[in-house]
């Protein structure tokens, strides 16, 4: 193991969607665990098993797979203070959880201790140590979370140094200081770390919140300062609890690039901001377009002669190259830069756009013109893939719509109710089809369905898995600009396909119409190439 690797424990499934406005489904949570491991995260943590039927139905999907990379966590805490430890259900359900690592967490502070769980400070020591021991029965691996553990250093900084101890002669693997109130400022944390790692011969780990708006900068400068540092924990864009989580998405490129650390899997840092906007996507979150290193605006320059300058040498203008993590200079949108990442992406299509430059400068100019109207396609691949495909001519048509018309009406038992006729052309043939559904869009995709699938059989293989709103604007009221978002399957492959309009029933056609010609060509593909 290379001695200047950090392992990055990411909490946004758990400490993540505490977040007032973030809530995400069991759907949501597989495709960002699968993002995860893609770039190379080493822990995720996933939640509390059994606690509630959401993270329940998580933990038995995961059981059936197995991820090349990361290392799935459970979360839970420390036996109840009354509970012996071999019939504690917290425990038990941490043992049947199938997750690769546990990560506990017991009270650092002598005053929740007392006033919070209202025990005496030697059970909770005894808690600490006995849930860990039992633990290490069933996983090589156990990561103990002090909670409140800076707080309760202030406080009575020996019973919060017993707390580590105990969970460190119970064979804890890493001992993370948590500041789980977001107190405290840079120079106050890494005077505790310092103390700490000269009392403990365990890798520590830390997790800051953002209270203060300072956990990034304790997180790096612990990491910096501190050698027996070795975990950090955080979430994707900062979400969490109150004022949030420290942002992996400022951290890791800080310690990578800044400080030289190794964190994700080699030469994945430039996927980062891909992450950031996916994982913004799925939570139907708006990202922060001036978020440090992924947001739409981190390297973006605006006229006169800081323009003119950054063209020259962006070096004398920027902390570091936007490609590192993945982004892109805004005023070089059209150059050599985007041009080749539009080339790599189309190879993934098998379409070789090397020597037709002239596609890929209309690809770049139609990104350009579509972004600025509300388009994203981080997560949006099926309609990105499909407007390649309608540039270079290899786009197929598979049906002209006509016109297409939304009915809803509320019947006496008060039930909502939605109509849509759909007309479209296949071939030399014109073909109506009206039905029924439980909203505007669930009635077209079930009349296009109608009209399309004696033609295209295959469409009973595609499924719309979610669907997403987002209003772009909200200034604007009514008016405003919606982006809608549809996640669609075949039982196989997932996708995403996107629409923007003034008009919420058009941007769903918009994102409707792309995920089933997708699907279709995909889905045809298939059955050609296993014949």
């Amino acid at each position: 193991m290379r001695e200047n690797k950090i392992h990055v424990f990411d909490t946004t499934l758990r400490d993540g969607t505490q977040s007032a406005d973030v809530s995400l489904s069991v759907r949501d949570k597989l495709l960002i665990v699968d993002k995860l491991n893609d770039i190379g995260i080493d822990y995720i943590e996933v939640g509390f098993p059994a606690s509630n039927p959401k993270d329940e139905e998580l933990f038995s999907h995961l059981r059936r797979k197995n991820y090349d990379y990361s290392k799935i966590v459970a979360f839970g805490r420390t036996r109840y203070k009354n509970a012996v430890v071999q019939e504690d259900q917290n425990l038990k359900q941490l043992v049947d959880s199938g997750a690769d690592t546990v990560c506990i967490f017991g009270k650092s502070s002598s005053l929740h201790v007392e006033k919070v769980i209202e025990t005496d400070l030697e059970n909770n020591l005894d808690m600490i140590y006995e849930s860990i021991q039992y633990l290490k029965q069933y996983f090589t691996e156990i990561i103990f979370d002090g909670e409140h553990f800076f707080d309760g250093y202030r406080l009575d900084a020996d019973y919060a140094l017993k707390t580590l101890k105990a969970a460190e002669e119970a064979g804890a693997d890493y001992l993370v200081l948590c500041d789980t109130n977001g107190g405290f400022l840079p120079a106050q944390a890494l005077n505790v770390v310092e103390a700490v790692a000269e009392q403990v011969k365990t890798p520590l780990g830390v997790h800051f919140h953002n209270d203060s708006g300072c956990a990034v900068a304790n997180t790096v400068y612990a990491v910096d300062k501190v050698e027996k540092v070795k975990m950090i924990q955080g979430t994707i864009n900062g979400y969490g609890e109150r004022c949030g989580n420290a942002d992996l998405c400022q951290i890791i490129p800080n310690l990578e690039i800044k400080l030289g650390k190794q964190c994700l899997k080699e030469g994945n840092l430039k996927h980062i901001t891909n992450l950031s906007r996916f994982a913004s996507e799925v939570a139907n979150q708006i990202a922060d377009g001036h978020q440090p290193f992924v947001g739409q605006s981190a390297f973006a320059h605006k006229g006169g002669m800081h323009a003119s300058g950054v063209s020259k040498l962006s070096m004398a203008f920027e902390h570091i190259e936007p490609e590192l993590v993945g982004n892109t200079r805004q005023i070089l949108v059209s150059e050599l830069s985007g041009k080749k990442s539009i080339i790599l992406k189309a190879k993934e299509f098998g379409i070789n756009l090397e020597n037709d430059l002239e596609k890929v400068s209309e690809l770049l100019n139609r990104i350009q013109d579509m972004e600025h109207r509300g388009y994203q396609f981080e997560a949006a691949d099926g309609s990105f893939e499909l407007m390649v495909r309608d540039v270079v001519g290899a786009k197929k048509k598979f049906f002209n719509l006509e016109s297409f018309r939304v009915l809803n009406e509320k019947t006496v038992e008060g039930k909502m109710l939605s109509e849509a006729t759909v007309k479209v052309y296949i071939g030399g043939s014109r073909i109506i089809e009206t039905a029924e559904g439980n909203g505007p869009v669930n009635a077209l995709d079930k009349a296009l369905r109608k009209a399309i699938t004696n033609c295209y059989p295959e469409i009973e293989k595609i499924q719309l898995a979610d669907f997403k709103v987002r209003v772009l604007n909200e200034k604007k009221g009514t008016a405003a600009v919606v982006r809608v978002l549809i996640e669609s399957t075949d039982g196989e492959k997932s996708w995403g396909t996107i629409g923007v309009s003034h008009n919420i029933i058009e941007a769903s056609w918009q994102a409707l119409e792309d995920s089933i010609i997708y699907g279709l060509m995909h889905v045809q593909n298939a059955g050609k190439k296993s014949l």
